[in-house]
């Protein structure tokens, strides 16, 4: 050896190569994980501690109505795009207060401008609720959840996308926990969203129609309004009439519902 010159030190081998290259891309997507999840854990404490759920009730979006109005007027597609923003924050991370949101939706924009801004910032929030429980929440979902998932399971084995669509018509489960629940099969996050979105769409119709006509009330005599009458009747009798059509739709398709899928089971 030369004096004065230092020793090279060993080469990796191809495979001590691979291995801290994949030991790395571990270690950064655990990174990527743990931020996100702490992305989540602020918001919700945020969510409580500045008592941001005041903001998402009836009583103060009917206070704020005309301030509302005024800047949708002025401001009309900032509006639209922040309300968006707010109600895929809100489903995304579970929060409470998404039915409040459509109903303000309604009283905001409209039944056919309400409709469409709600069909997707819906969707999209429960799209991003599904992906973070697929890839951050998988165990914690699975072990808190575990009995309604397996339900869930089954009834995807047994009519696949048909059974979301189902779920999505007919709210058997609340929305937060079939976002959740559907993370941790293996339907693909585009079937999802499109069969929510479809599925979602005659629900978001009734609960806009409703906003809407709740925007109208100014006196007592509002609250016996044919119209408003009738948005409250429709809001009863959709689930109902939802219901009727599945069942329907399963007998003509000779589908088995849960029920007869147990009884089949026993036999």
């Amino acid at each position: 050896m030369i004096h004065g010159m230092r020793p090279r030190p060993p080469r990796l081998n191809e495979e001590e190569a691979l291995k801290a290259d994949k030991g790395s891309d571990v270690n950064k997507e655990t990174i990527k994980k743990l931020t996100i999840l702490v992305v989540i854990g602020i918001s919700f404490a945020a969510f409580q501690f500045f008592h941001l759920g005041q903001y998402l009730t009836l009583p103060y979006i009917k206070a704020s109505q005309q301030r509302f109005a005024l800047l949708y007027a002025a401001h009309g597609p900032q509006v639209i795009a922040g309300y968006m923003a707010i109600y895929i924050i809100v489903t995304s991370l579970s929060l409470p207060g998404a039915v409040v949101m459509t109903l303000a939706g309604g009283a905001l924009f409209g039944l056919v401008t309400g409709t469409i801004v709600v069909s997707f910032a819906s969707t999209i929030g429960a799209t991003l609720a599904c992906a973070v429980s697929r890839f951050l929440l998988r165990d914690w979902v699975q072990g808190k959840f575990g009995d309604r998932i397996a339900k869930v399971n089954e009834g995807l084995e047994r009519e696949g996308a048909f059974y979301l669509f189902t779920l999505r018509l007919i709210p058997l489960f609340p929305f937060w926990l079939i976002n959740l629940a559907m993370g941790v099969t293996r339907m693909r996050l585009v079937t999802f969203y499109w069969v929510s979105q479809i599925g979602m769409l005659p629900g978001t119709v009734v609960y806009v129609n409703a906003g809407k006509e709740l925007a109208k009330i100014d006196s007592l005599k509002g609250i016996v309004s044919p119209q408003l009458l009738g948005s409250f009747v429709l809001l009863g009798v959709f689930p109902i009439a939802a219901k009727k059509g599945i069942v329907w739709y399963r007998k003509k398709k000779g589908l088995a519902g849960p029920k007869e899928s147990r009884r089949n089971g026993k036999a």
